[in-house]
């Protein structure tokens, strides 16, 4: 992993070398698409990258130590005023995206009340199932945190909310073999509201926007164009991807093509707007109105 420390510029004796952007890569499968092509065009030689899980990214990008990355809707929805998101990319779903579950050995209805296990990488996701719990449901389990082991979470509580490839893990190889349900929550906000879910938008700090403009719009176009690279070669990727990972080729193609949600533009921003109207307050650290400032990809003059 790639330490998000370090000077912002250094001198060589002759002249002042610009530090390389620090940019975050959430370490899920569900992110692999967007920087495939970083290799592949030679644009990762130009960026400073670090791996890690979405909550430790969205802690990085918040406090300055990365410059650019992804966010969780929850953290990004907190700190608006601080950071622009840049358009037409994002982590979401349509529908059911297989990655982001509430897995029950009870029926739903049966949770309130009752202790509920929470993953400690996704603050969105969480408070994703608290809504449609108590909203949808109508019911008000106990939430603790817990590592994202899920025979670990469901040994102290019937259900779970788990995220990424411990989820894909959970739905695909666990349900039959430790008796849960497994709920898809993009699908359950989906048939609630109409709209997709935003897990996670990319965005860049303010401040470092305003002195490197042309070079965040560089990045935004290499994440556009790593995308894009990938969807042209998705066989050869879910071949290269299933020798390391749990699920073969045919399911990783099916979860890129048909669960996941990369874009990010007027439908998917609607239902950004939706899911902070109703979860928005003072105690969410935001009003339900937030304003989201999109990058200007235009460059100036």
């Amino acid at each position: 992993m790639t330490a998000i420390t370090g000077p912002r510029s250094a001198h060589d004796g002759r002249r002042t070398a610009v530090s390389r952007p620090r940019v975050g890569h959430i370490d899920f499968l569900n992110c692999l698409p967007l920087f495939w092509g970083l290799a592949r065009t030679g644009s990762l030689l130009d960026l400073d990258l670090c791996r890690d899980t979405p909550e430790r990214l969205s802690d990085a990008l918040v406090s300055g130590e990365l410059d650019i990355g992804p966010i969780s809707v929850m953290e990004y929805l907190r700190h608006a005023d601080d950071l622009v998101v840049l358009p037409d990319i994002a982590v979401g779903a349509d529908g059911p995206v297989m990655s982001c579950l509430l897995v029950s050995k009870v029926p739903l209805a049966e949770l309130d009340g009752v202790p509920l296990a929470c993953t400690t990488t996704s603050r969105t996701s969480v408070r994703l199932a608290e809504l449609l719990l108590t909203d949808e449901i109508g019911v008000r389990p106990q939430y603790f945190t817990c590592p994202p082991d899920l025979p670990t979470m469901l040994a102290d509580a019937p259900a779970a909310v788990v995220i990424g490839d411990a989820a894909l893990r959970a739905s695909l190889l666990e349900a039959d073999t430790l008796g849960f349900e497994v709920y898809d929550l993009a699908e359950m906000w989906r048939k609630w509201t109409g709209l997709p879910f935003v897990f996670a938008v990319f965005a860049a700090r303010r401040t470092f926007l305003a002195e490197h403009a042309d070079l965040v719009r560089e990045v935004h176009s290499a994440f556009l164009a790593s995308r894009e690279l990938f969807l042209d070669e998705i066989d050869e990727v879910c071949h290269k991807a299933a020798r390391w990972a749990e699920f073969d080729a045919a399911t990783l193609k099916r979860y890129y093509l048909s669960a996941l949600d990369f874009s990010l533009g007027e439908r998917q921003l609607a239902g950004l707007r939706e899911f902070a109207r109703r979860v928005g307050g003072v105690d969410a650290g935001f009003p339900p109105d937030v304003r989201i400032r999109l990058l200007d990809t235009e460059q100036a003059g």
